[in-house]
């Protein structure tokens, strides 16, 4: 395995123990999770793929706070995580939740070089990496029951890039901070044109993590992504059968 020698695990000192949360949160896969956070404090900050200042903040702001996404995702369905960066929410989400099929989307070629290794490592079976820019995947990803994001842009933004990736009547989960509500307001009329038909503000992770992390849940209905992606979709669809 090639983090054999460019990960030694005695180099990632300044990573605190793992809190008993994490024990209860990630169960059977809390040896997985451990070496998770070991690759983020060791190669994620060697590859800017985090801030060496997270380190020591790991478990609580990053694989526990997005860990409990897990309790708003539906049982047995596909996600794609855009926008993935080192894995978060993907891969936490992925060892809680080994019953979904999980599309780890990054365009940059240094951090999907690394997911694909941790996806390797910790023998994620039910993880695929894809490269990619979220706007450019439509009709070559399959369409998927939710879409998962965090820290990733405005919602706006991060909407009209995750809405077209969904199957109708699903959803986007977007990990937010303080300003959820207002972000909603403000993305309104672009949410409408995307075919979003509601939305709401959900509190995860009751005494697992303080603050409880907020999530933005955007549903759509039959058409995913508006009139315009729905005129794109039948586009990808008839290049995607002349291909055959």
């Amino acid at each position: 395995m090639r983090y054999g020698r460019t990960v030694p695990v005695s180099e990632a000192e300044e990573l605190p123990p793992a809190p008993q949360e994490a024990h209860t949160v990630f169960g059977e896969f809390f040896p997985e999770a451990v070496r998770y956070a070991e690759l983020l404090a060791d190669a994620g900050v060697k590859r800017g793929l985090i801030g060496p200042r997270e380190v020591p903040r790991l478990w609580e702001r990053h694989l526990l706070n997005c860990a409990v996404l897990s309790e708003v995702v539906p049982e047995g369905v596909t996600v794609c995580d855009v926008g993935s960066g080192a894995g978060l929410p993907g891969i936490p989400l992925a060892l809680v939740r080994p019953d979904l099929k999980i599309t780890l989307l990054e365009p940059l070629l240094r951090r999907t070089n690394f997911l694909q290794e941790v996806v390797e490592l910790l023998g994620l079976d039910h993880v695929t990496v894809a490269r990619g820019r979220a706007e450019e995947m439509l009709g070559k990803l399959t369409p998927v029951h939710v879409v998962t994001a965090r820290a990733v842009a405005p919602l706006d933004r991060l909407a009209g890039w995750g809405v077209p990736l969904l199957r109708p009547y699903g959803e986007m989960l977007a990990l937010k901070g303080d300003t959820a509500e207002e972000e909603i307001q403000g993305a309104r009329a672009a949410l409408s044109k995307l075919g979003v038909v509601r939305t709401s503000v959900l509190q995860v992770g009751e005494g697992i993590v303080a603050p409880m992390s907020t999530v933005v849940r955007v549903e759509v209905g039959e058409s995913p992504g508006g009139v315009r992606f729905a005129a794109k979709r039948a586009k990808a669809a008839r290049t995607s059968r002349r291909r055959r």
